[in-house]
């Protein structure tokens, strides 16, 4: 239980503190270990997309010492805060990483891994000692779990005036995970989520730039440098999150304790609500529409040629965020539901090798995206029809007047329909192919990751994430 008598943040600090590895059951173990897996792929991958590459140019020309930790993908060491960023932002930069959906009276989720485990990831190689694979798990299961409830006690304000939750509270979980992670006091554990506070960013109007996963980056950083400032003996609020100028009130108007009082590892998210890993590199909240138009596809052997009429059906709350209805570039589809509906159609696909300005300026693909009918119906409307915040009606009218329709609550990779461990290699691996790694350092981190618990040295893991 959460006691919150001497203030949420000390709570906070206590839950990290005073739970063990003992303490996380094993089934939340086993999808962390899961999300790790899931994680490493995109980074890998990430490593290569222009938004990093941009980003590793700019890291290369600071002069910093080529030496600390490893940025994934790359040939490349930096200092433990500058790895995190490349690597957090490389998580990210497909938009393939870990969703935890939001609670009722929500419109958004937030990505934990990214900023969590590439803080960790940096730290394991730079804190001057062999580190294990249950120390790097129990931090992480830590960090992931304050991130996500410090999301669901956000007020929906924090959403709604367009704040990004991996931006904000991603932060503060990475903050968490690196001072678990190195043995600290709760005291410490306060300061660094008062300085982490003050850090928090990340701001909706990017989704579709480069800068949207760079919120993720700057998560894993600000993580370390909460942390290793606090242990120089910097100061902040101990009241960060309740305080009347705090967090909570500043980033979104107010706080909904009942989502966290009682309930820090009580359950944990990835059994309730669950963690979404993603089939697909583009945002969660259009992939029951995708569920339910490559499922039309296939069941009624849809040509695309002869669709007439696409009429999806969404809360607002979709449709505001997948932003790019008339999509021109890459990084624009990934936040279209309208591509990636046309895209299924299309080819029955949608994978890392589809995303390219090219693709998403051809003919067959804008076709059907000027036949699609986006419509939207409002939060009192879906509240009262008992929906999802993700339910999804889509549509298909023919050249012969065919009509086919479905409906879907949930996507492909959430806590309802789940990828199974295989799925989750297999997209591993294709991330791994696509970026041309080596076939033996990927098997090797598979067979790693299954059994971090027993890992007796980080290092064997991260010896197999850089070139």
């Amino acid at each position: 239980m959460t006691d919150v008598s001497r203030g949420l943040t000390a709570a906070v600090a206590d839950f990290a503190v005073g739970t063990t590895f003992g303490d996380i059951p094993a089934e939340v173990n086993h999808l962390g270990r899961k999300s790790i897996l899931d994680a490493l792929g995109p980074a890998i991958v990430g490593a290569i997309t222009p938004t990093c590459e941009v980003l590793q140019g700019y890291l290369a020309g600071l002069g910093l010492p080529a030496q600390g930790a490893t940025v994934i993908g790359t040939a490349q060491r930096l200092p433990a805060r500058f790895a995190a960023l490349a690597n957090g932002t490389a998580t990210h930069a497909d938009d393939y990483d870990d969703t935890m959906q939001a609670a009722t009276g929500k419109f958004q989720g937030i990505h934990p891994t990214a900023p969590v485990l590439s803080a960790l990831l940096a730290k394991a190689e730079t804190s001057g000692r062999m580190r294990s694979g249950r120390e790097l798990l129990h931090a992480y299961q830590v960090g992931v779990e304050v991130a996500c409830k410090l999301f669901d006690a956000t007020a929906p304000e924090h959403i709604l005036n367009g704040f990004h939750s991996t931006g904000t509270c991603g932060l503060l979980g990475a903050a968490v995970a690196v001072s678990v992670f190195e043995g600290a006091p709760a005291a410490t554990i306060g300061t660094a989520l008062g300085i982490a506070a003050s850090s928090a960013a990340g701001l909706q109007e990017n989704f579709g730039t480069m800068t949207k996963p760079y919120h993720a980056g700057r998560s894993a950083e600000g993580g370390i440098v909460a942390y290793d400032l606090t242990a120089a003996g910097f100061t902040a609020s101990p009241i960060i999150l309740e305080a009347k100028r705090g967090f909570f009130q500043a980033y979104g108007g107010g706080w909904q304790p009942e989502r966290i009082v009682g309930r820090l590892g009580a359950p944990w998210s990835f059994v309730d609500r669950g963690i979404w890993l993603k089939p697909w590199p583009t945002g969660s909240l259009g992939h029951p529409a995708m569920t339910v138009f490559l499922d039309l596809a296939t069941r009624y052997d849809i040509d695309p040629a002869k669709v007439r009429r696409i009429m999806v059906r969404t809360s607002e709350n979709i449709h505001r965020t997948l932003l790019h209805h008339r999509p021109k570039t890459e990084l624009e589809g990934k936040f279209s539901l309208e591509f990636c509906i046309a895209a299924l159609l299309q080819d029955r696909r949608l994978g890392l090798r589809d995303f390219t300005d090219e693709y998403v300026e051809s003919a067959p693909i804008q076709r059907l995206i000027e036949l699609i009918d986006y419509q939207t119906f409002s939060e009192a409307e879906a509240r009262a029809a008992g929906y999802s915040i993700v339910t999804t009606f889509g549509e298909l009218e023919l050249d012969d007047g065919t009509v086919v329709s479905d409906r879907r609550d949930y996507g492909k990779g959430s806590q309802s329909n789940p990828m199974s461990d295989d799925e989750v290699v297999a997209k591993f691996l294709d991330c791994c192919a696509y970026a041309d790694w080596p076939t033996d350092k990927a098997q090797r981190i598979v067979d790693i990751v299954w059994r971090l618990d027993d890992l007796p040295d980080t290092a064997d893991l991260t010896a197999c994430l850089g070139r």
